[in-house]
């Protein structure tokens, strides 16, 4: 695994696990994880991870909210 330190700006006003968790969320969201890799990454189960997915308004299902308001209004 690889190993990666950032300089945040103390203006950022966000914990270490905050910022890991927004990192995972992108990182699922681009395909470049899968659910139990970005879980892993912040320490979380996967039931865990899914909620903060659901938070960052990220489907686990790999569609948007655009694309979830469009079905619903098709429906």
């Amino acid at each position: 695994m690889k190993t990666l330190t950032l300089n945040i700006p103390d203006s950022v006003d966000m914990s270490e696990k905050e910022i890991s968790i927004m990192l995972a969320v992108q990182l699922y969201d681009k395909s470049k994880l899968s659910l139990g890799q970005a879980a892993d990454l912040v320490a979380l189960t996967k039931r865990e991870f899914m909620d903060e997915l659901g938070a960052h308004g990220v489907s686990i299902f790999g569609e948007t909210l655009d694309d979830i308001d469009r079905d619903l209004q098709n429906a």
